[in-house]
């Protein structure tokens, strides 16, 4: 099936208010930008340097991509589980032949240094591979004779459209854990990642294309408030995923859930640590610095609040704190082939 999505104008700025090209919404297999009215800046954290623009979707947009998704679905639905999960091997081989590709693009609008976005991408991976056993793990259960003249059995079938909100921490892991589970088991899927760092989203989207899954399967939304709040009360999505801070995870949850739609909705997590009196505090300031620091401090178990036992426990933990963190360079740190083989 080809996608119906009608043609749209591009608007582009005036007066040169813009000098960074827009990154695209991902619609109906092709890279798609509608009329653009309302944008925000991409940036890279490490320089402060504006990279590109990200259009906010409108209402009609966010129509426009569930429609197209919705259309999707009923071929990908169609297709065994066998057939989805090839798609999900290449889609697996795609990501780890594009891995530093995929690094980079989080690295510059991230932040996060490139070997630690590496690892991002490997995390993301590990559960498109696990997909690759949705055969198996769409099984259902059959029991005899539960009660007489009765048996009881369950199936597992594709739900519709799912929709995805992603944070701005992790571009390619979180999801790649929302949606590699989704497509697989043959529902399709649009995802809203977070407007700070949304390149990386295309390029899966694109990836997944090449892989051979149908135009639609996923699509990528860029937006704001007003496409989150259209996709969740939309009639023809089905279920929806966020990850985020809890303030907008209970706003989520109760707006999707009100509108009759599956939701799974995580919010934020203030994470401590207590050091006793008798803990290693080497050890104890190494674990401290890579959870307040590494990812640039944005990883969702990062340790915000750490409760020495005692003052002299403090007072050791500090100066070794002190140290470290002064000892730490920040700055922007370029992808050379070198930096990826230490």
């Amino acid at each position: 099936m080809t996608s119906t999505l009608p043609p749209r104008a591009t608007a582009q700025p005036d007066d040169d208010e813009l000098a960074t090209p827009f990154v695209h919404h991902f619609v109906g297999g092709v890279r798609y930008l509608p009329w653009v009215e309302r944008w925000g800046a991409v940036a890279n954290p490490s320089t402060g340097e504006q990279s590109a623009a990200v259009p906010f979707a409108s209402t009609s947009d966010a129509d426009a991509a569930v429609a197209d998704a919705r259309r999707a679905f009923v071929e990908w639905s169609s297709w065994s589980a066998l057939k989805r999960a090839r798609v999900m091997f290449r889609f697996k081989e795609l990501i780890e032949r594009h891995m530093d590709e995929l690094a980079r693009l989080i690295s510059s609008e991230h932040g996060k240094v490139f070997l630690d976005a590496r690892g991002e991408v490997q995390r993301g991976l590990e559960v498109v591979e696990f997909c690759c056993g949705i055969p198996h793990l769409m099984k259902g259960e059959f029991s005899d004779s539960v009660a007489t003249g009765i048996d009881a059995y369950s199936l597992r079938q594709p739900l519709g459209v799912c929709v995805g909100i992603t944070p701005f921490n992790f571009p390619v892991m979180v999801p790649l854990w929302m949606l590699a589970p989704a497509i697989a088991c043959g529902n399709t899927f649009v995802l809203k990642p977070s407007e700070k760092d949304p390149s990386a989203s295309v390029r899966l989207a694109e990836l997944l294309v090449e892989a051979g899954a149908p135009a639609g399967v996923l699509n990528v939304l860029h937006g704001d408030k007003v496409a989150v709040d259209a996709l969740i009360a939309h009639p023809h999505v089905d279920a929806v995923s966020f990850v985020g801070s809890t303030p907008i995870a209970r706003y989520i949850y109760a707006t999707a859930a009100a509108h009759g739609k599956r939701v799974q909705s995580m919010g934020g997590a203030k994470n401590h640590l207590i050091v006793l009196p008798d803990a290693d505090l080497d050890q104890a300031a190494d674990a401290l610095m890579g959870a307040a620091y590494g990812s640039a401090g944005e990883r969702c178990m990062a340790i915000s609040v750490a409760v020495p036992v005692g003052q002299a426990t403090a007072d050791a933990l500090v100066e070794r704190l002190s140290a470290r963190v002064r000892a730490l360079s920040i700055g922007c740190l370029l992808y050379t082939s070198d930096a990826a083989d230490e």
